[in-house]
């Protein structure tokens, strides 16, 4: 049977199927407006899409109230509470962060990061027990984050002020990262030993699966066997 010959027997199919729009033929949202708004808010979230936004948005719906509220009392009280470290940049609730008023740790040693996260990177490791400066960023003049947006300032300001003798420049090993971190051992050249976090082969990788850039950095940065 024709779909002409369907439709003038089944009048219901030639009409528009229920609940889809003109203009692109699918569904209209059939969420309430809170709910559009809480799924809105959370795809803002960086890794979250409208799929996991409407599976997140379902879960509190269904946990029971008291959890789903506890949620928002922690975003509610990390934004009243936590603030930038006055000397490093890093997330504190005091003017000064716990690192930098740690007595025990090398305050003649300085680690720049791009931001607090990347400072957790760092102290997971165990490896690092001096300072840190969070820049809060990286250049990127395309888009349009120059020189004076960033802590840098602050930086050869604490450089001159605290006796630093080395500042490891620690931002990511991509465009923009290089790109700072060529800007401040620029800045840094002459007051400061300036070093550069090593770059290469990752441990338990594979010469096969390694790209050009970083196999020829683990080539430029060999070392001698002990």
């Amino acid at each position: 049977m024709s779909w002409a010959s369907a439709a003038s027997a089944f009048p219901a199919l030639a009409a528009e199927p229920v609940g889809t729009s003109e203009g692109d033929g699918y569904a209209p949202t059939v969420l309430s407006p809170a709910v559009d708004n809480l799924v809105a808010q959370l795809t803002r979230l960086p890794g979250i899409g409208s799929r996991t936004a409407q599976r997140l948005a379902f879960h509190l719906l269904q946990v029971p109230k008291q959890e789903a509220l506890a949620l928002a009392e922690a975003i509610q009280d990390v934004k009243d509470r936590v603030r930038f470290c006055r000397e490093c940049g890093n997330l504190t609730e005091e003017e000064v962060c716990a690192i930098c008023l740690d007595t025990r740790r090398d305050h003649a040693t300085i680690c720049v990061v791009e931001q607090p996260v990347d400072l957790v990177s760092v102290e997971r490791t165990a490896e690092y027990r001096g300072l840190y400066h969070v820049l809060g960023g990286s250049l990127s003049p395309l888009d349009g984050v120059e020189p004076e947006h960033l802590r840098i300032d602050e930086l050869l300001h604490r450089v001159e002020r605290n006796g630093v003798r080395e500042v490891v420049l620690a931002t990511n090993p991509n465009m923009t990262g290089e790109a700072t971190a060529a800007y401040l051992a620029d800045r840094l050249r002459g007051r400061v030993r300036v070093t550069r976090l090593a770059s290469g082969l990752p441990v338990g990788g594979d010469l096969e699966y390694a790209d050009e850039v970083t196999l020829g950095r683990a080539l430029t940065g060999r070392r001698e066997m002990a």
